[in-house]
């Protein structure tokens, strides 16, 4: 898909707004519903169910024993990035359990964020693997937890073992503004490699 304009107000045609599938995905409890609740523009469907004792022994809760309820489908919102662009957000579940939904919900995406908890950089190791296996480009979005510590950027790069031309951001899942600049960082990333493989063209 062309990206040139995206990011451009009024760049459209009158009417011809565009709409881009993407995923926010990541490890458990790394914020996914929080980011597609705090952006949305429309109160935002999600499938939350109260974890309980009985999942103690399956859902790793080491770093996010605070948890009280987890996504056992899917989180979905809208945000209008501009007057063409409408992204479409489907947030994935994040338990081992749930990931056979994974390739369902991945179908016709043009992109995702992968939201990490440096806290528990590991959590995120399998939705990163499966934006690559799946051919989905992405930004790793760093989730700004209270007890975080600050890692330099090729740290966390090195940790997760991702390329040099993957974007990696901090962000405030929580915040509006924070998660809007992670989907904007998205776009632009986006029309970057649009624009390589154009010129390789």
């Amino acid at each position: 898909m062309d990206l040139k304009g995206f990011d451009q107000p009024g760049s459209a045609a009158a009417g011809d707004t565009r709409s881009v599938k993407v995923m926010i995905a990541g490890g458990f409890g790394t914020g996914k519903t929080t980011m597609v609740r705090s952006v949305s523009d429309i109160k935002p469907l999600t499938t939350e169910e109260t974890l309980t004792q009985a999942s103690a022994d399956v859902d790793h809760l080491i770093g996010v024993a605070d948890k009280a309820e987890t996504t056992v489908s899917l989180d979905f919102g809208k945000i209008s990035i501009n007057d063409s662009l409408v992204l479409y957000l489907f947030g994935t579940p994040g338990q081992e359990r749930f990931w056979f939904l994974w390739n369902g919900l991945f179908k016709g995406a043009l992109g995702a964020v992968v939201l990490v908890d440096t806290r528990r950089l590991a959590s995120s190791f399998r939705a990163i693997e499966e934006m690559e296996r799946q051919n989905v480009p992405f930004v790793v979005a760093l989730n700004v937890f209270p007890d975080s510590r600050d890692y330099p950027v090729e740290e966390i790069r090195d940790a997760l073992d991702i390329s040099p031309h993957t974007p990696v951001v901090a962000c405030d899942a929580r915040d509006r503004t924070s998660s809007r600049d992670v989907l904007v960082a998205l776009i632009r990333h986006l029309k970057e490699r649009s624009a390589v493989a154009l010129e390789s063209r």
